[in-house]
């Protein structure tokens, strides 16, 4: 089974910024004017899981929810560790998860459309 997670966006190139200059994704692929839609795919090369992102002429009509949540394992410590790292000096904004299990194992951050990502650390 392979997994796409897809979200329309307004912001697509903090969005693509965010996802690979702080996180370490790679662009797997992108498309212009599909149905009136752009739109970009970045995930990992290799692995049967990516991320969707796409803009168009329509605003999105959801909102993030405190417990909407995209939840990263890094594989190692170090790849942890870079990571947080990177997001910090990007300025990526970290907040207190509403589920306390988020706030022993890992930090929230905020993606540029305000949705909560996890990172788990790695121990």
């Amino acid at each position: 089974m392979r997994l796409r997670v897809a979200r329309h966006t307004t912001s697509l190139d903090q969005i693509i910024s965010f996802y690979q200059d702080v996180l370490g994704f790679r662009q797997l692929g992108s498309f212009q004017d599909h149905s009136q839609y752009d739109g970009v795919f970045l995930g990992l090369p290799g692995e049967n899981w990516h991320l969707e992102f796409t803009v168009s002429k329509d605003a999105p009509q959801h909102q993030p929810d405190e417990d909407d949540l995209l939840v990263l394992y890094p594989g190692t410590k170090e790849v942890f560790t870079k990571m947080l790292q990177k997001a910090r000096r990007a300025g990526t904004p970290e907040v207190k998860a509403k589920n306390p299990y988020w706030n022993e194992h890992g930090i929230t951050l905020l993606d540029p459309d305000g949705f909560r990502l996890v990172l788990v650390m790695v121990k």
